[in-house]
């Protein structure tokens, strides 16, 4: 009878350590990679995240790799996001507050001029 309840308990506190924080958090963050034509990784892009509701623009300088990062950004707000490289732009992608994810994947593709 103790096994028993000692297992319970087990169980009851690994379905509580399931990462309550991811439940009640109110942010969301959007990440990504900017890519040329040949899904290689631009360096320096510039990308900007647009907040739809209040027309607040945030950017963000893709590393060495091409990834960004935005991070606190609404779960109840449309945001769109491009990017842009040497005059070159990507199409703008929309991520949206019905979308519930709390991590969100979004990689942009600029076709580079050279």
């Amino acid at each position: 009878m103790l096994t028993a309840v000692a297992a319970c308990v087990w169980a009851f506190a690994t379905v509580a350590k399931d990462k309550p924080e991811d439940k009640l958090s109110t942010t969301r963050t959007l990440q990504g990679q900017v890519l040329d034509a040949a899904d290689a990784g631009i360096p320096d892009a510039v990308v900007y995240l647009k907040n739809t509701k209040t027309l607040g623009v945030r950017t963000f300088i893709a590393d060495k790799d091409g990834n960004y990062r935005f991070t606190a950004l609404s779960l109840n707000i449309d945001y769109q996001v491009y990017a842009e490289h040497h005059g070159s732009k990507s199409e703008i992608k929309t991520v949206s507050s019905f979308d519930t994810r709390k991590t969100v994947v979004l990689n942009l593709k600029i076709d580079v001029k050279r």
